[in-house]
């Protein structure tokens, strides 16, 4: 397994956010042309930390999987503010596919996961990647950034009355004009790329209805989606088993969520975006 760090800086950052890579030992000599799916892990944690939790332990299980792995420690409030985050996440996909031969990662096999309000991170990404600021600020095409599609875990998506208002309240610095904007299940287009989410019925702290409005959106705009909203199951499951649950905190052990990551991977081996 190998660890490298990259360094990205974009306008209105304090300072530079860190991308790690993980990917397997020696592959440019045991399979010198192969080119890896990859996925770009954002950490939830409100848009005021990012979560050890949902990083490297998900790049790990997704490098077992025969991914490429990159966790992205994006800037959070009070340090940065929208879009700062967003911009963050692009100029790591555009890094990725820029240095995608030397970490034998596929370009066209990139993908962008995130977990509660790194879900809403990653999910702005795969809706707004069109946004001519993001490539402005950037000072590329969009397509640099574009993810293949996205990977959502319990996501933080509506700013409305089933909103985690923490999250909104930390991105927008309680702007609510800028609140209404971001609430993305009014964002999708048919350009939004194809998704996988999974969820919780029982989430009492990012209500299912938050993955449901999303669905419900890439439904009315023919966008290829699986989803799995599992009857049981705490917030910030990551994992959803031992290896991710905190100290003394059986809730976070839920075995029938943790097929989550296999399912995912299957997906992505699928191809269901190539079509588009």
């Amino acid at each position: 397994m190998e660890y490298s760090i990259a360094h990205l800086s974009v306008p209105g950052s304090p300072d530079a956010a860190s991308l790690t890579f993980y990917g397997p030992d020696h592959a440019h000599k045991i399979h010198p042309q192969e080119r890896f799916p990859a996925v770009l892990i954002c950490p939830g944690g409100a848009y005021y930390f990012t979560s050890d939790r949902e990083a490297e332990p998900v790049a790990l299980s997704f490098l077992a999987l025969g991914f490429n792995a990159y966790v992205l420690r994006y800037h959070t409030s009070p340090a940065a503010r929208y879009p700062v985050p967003q911009l963050e996440a692009a100029a790591a996909l555009k890094w990725i596919r820029e240095n995608a031969d030397a970490h034998q990662t596929d370009p066209d096999r990139l993908f962008i996961a995130g977990f509660s309000a790194g879900g809403h991170l990653a999910a702005s990404l795969g809706i707004l990647w069109k946004e001519k600021a993001f490539s402005d600020a950037l000072g590329c095409r969009p397509e640099a950034f574009r993810p293949t599609g996205m990977i959502l875990g319990y996501p933080v998506i509506t700013s409305g009355p089933k909103a985690h208002r923490g999250s909104f309240e930390n991105l927008t610095g309680g702007d609510e004009a800028l609140k209404e904007s971001l609430s993305l299940e009014k964002r999708v287009t048919p350009d939004t790329v194809p998704a996988f989410v999974w969820h919780t019925r029982t989430d009492e702290s990012v209500p299912v209805e938050n993955s449901l409005y999303l669905l419900c959106a890439l439904a009315e705009n023919g966008v290829p989606f699986e989803a799995h909203i599992y009857p049981k199951g705490v917030h910030g499951l990551s994992l959803a088993n031992a290896l991710t649950a905190s100290p003394n905190n059986p809730q976070q052990i839920q075995e029938e969520c943790a097929e989550w990551v296999r399912k995912a991977a299957d997906w992505v081996i699928k191809e269901h975006w190539r079509d588009r």
